[in-house]
């Protein structure tokens, strides 16, 4: 009988000891899956992040203003890419260059967001079509583009200089909304960089215009 009794209270013990580890077990698996989706979701897109987009809230406006400023840039970095051999001012070039050294980044810096936001990211296409764009603000049209793209000398920059004055109007006309609308920290911080850089650079091309 004492045999009988020790033997149910081993067994008994036993049982206990692998339901403790089954609850364990099933514990671990738990927050081990539920830390592995949040974690991991988390560090990719803080990865991501690293490179492309800190972390932080975004809406609409915010995803508008990328997806409106990535081909806004690339076609003034377009414009500038031309001055190097039609340009006949260094100051001309050295501001077409100071623009394309300050877009270029910026072009992929928004890439980044939208790619960390699931959102669609402008494709950058050989030969641009600029005629989808001519609404957008300060946009050129493909008749403007050609008929820079001809230009030379002197008439060169003063094409250049007209357009890419009204090119920034119309960019920090876009900052404008994203600052007054859009919800994404780092955006609104581009948003001001792009008012006061293109600013100044509006008040230095009209000098150069002799509107100053």
């Amino acid at each position: 009988m004492r045999s009988l009794t020790r033997r149910t209270a081993l067994v008994a013990a036993a049982a206990t000891a692998a339901l403790s580890l089954t609850l364990t077990a099933c514990g671990s698996d738990d927050s081990g899956s539920s830390g592995h989706s949040g974690h991991d979701s988390t560090s990719k897109a803080t990865a991501s992040a690293g490179t492309s987009a800190p972390a932080g809230k975004h809406n609409e406006a915010d995803v508008s203003f990328a997806q409106g400023m990535i081909p806004h840039h690339r076609q003034a970095v377009e414009m500038a890419d031309l001055a190097p051999t039609r340009a006949s001012s260094a100051q001309v070039k050295k501001l077409a260059a100071d623009i394309k050294k300050a877009q270029d980044p910026e072009i992929r810096t928004m890439s980044g967001w939208l790619k960390t936001w699931g959102e669609k990211v402008p494709e950058a296409m050989p030969g641009m079509d600029h005629s989808q764009h001519e609404g957008m603000p300060g946009m050129m049209g493909s008749k403007e583009m050609e008929e820079l793209k001809k230009a030379s000398g002197a008439a060169f920059d003063t094409a250049f200089l007209k357009m890419m004055v009204q090119h920034h109007m119309g960019a920090v006309d876009m900052a404008g909304t994203e600052k007054q609308k859009g919800a994404y920290g780092p955006a609104k911080t581009m948003a001001d960089d792009i008012i006061k850089t293109q600013n100044e650079e509006i008040t230095e091309m009209n000098k150069l215009l002799g509107k100053s």
